[in-house]
């Protein structure tokens, strides 16, 4: 497909981006939207840009629970976000662990953050351009994963990252408090570019 046509996508870590953190929860009455996060899809879905979620969960290959529970949880994502008028256009999960109680799952694999396997799969699934797209997550797992599949990226700095191993491919390009934030923020970047492109083609 020709690069002219490809789109942006917003990738979204679920757990303490998108939804608050209830560690290993699958049960869809437990699930809440994180605060400014109905806004904030609602922004970036307005504007064009592709939502996908790429999530972590090790509770698979840990035998918290199976695989298929996760049909349930992408559903339930669906319905919280009725109320804005926005729908996801992708769920990505990577279900393996290195700590893996289910032999199955335990490998090393191209799609765990912070490897960028879940963004590199649905940037084909979905023709969409990686330098153009941005990837916001709460801890620097996904920051790397971000980068190293050439997305911009953006932190929420909630408290869930407790280590701060800093290194070039885990600095965001940017840090907010919460997923409002955080697309302003990508409203705004992007904005300027197209600002600019425009003005050198003058």
């Amino acid at each position: 497909m020709a690069m002219s046509s490809r789109v942006s996508a917003v990738f979204l870590d679920k757990d303490g981006t998108l939804i608050e953190d209830v560690p290993y929860n699958i049960a869809p009455e437990k699930m809440r939207l994180a605060p400014g996060a109905e806004e904030a899809l609602h922004l970036l879905a307005r504007r064009g840009y592709r939502l996908i979620v790429v999530s972590n969960q090790p509770g698979v290959a840990l035998g918290l629970f199976p695989e298929y529970a996760l049909r349930a949880v992408e559903q339930r994502l669906q319905e919280l976000l009725l109320p804005a008028g926005v729908s996801l256009h992708g769920f990505y999960y990577c279900p393996h662990s290195p700590r893996a109680k289910v032999s199955a799952y335990r490998l090393h694999c191209n799609c765990r953050k912070p490897a960028p396997g879940m963004l590199t799969r649905a940037a084909r699934d979905h023709a969409l351009q990686l330098s153009r797209s941005w990837l916001v997550g709460d801890i620097l797992d996904d920051i790397e994963a971000g980068r190293r599949a050439n997305c911009k990226t953006v932190l929420i700095n909630n408290g869930n990252e407790t280590e701060w191993e800093l290194t070039a491919e885990r600095c965001p390009h940017a840090v907010a408090t919460d997923l409002l934030e955080a697309a302003r923020i990508i409203l705004r970047v992007d904005s300027e570019i197209a600002a600019q492109t425009v003005g050198a083609r003058v």
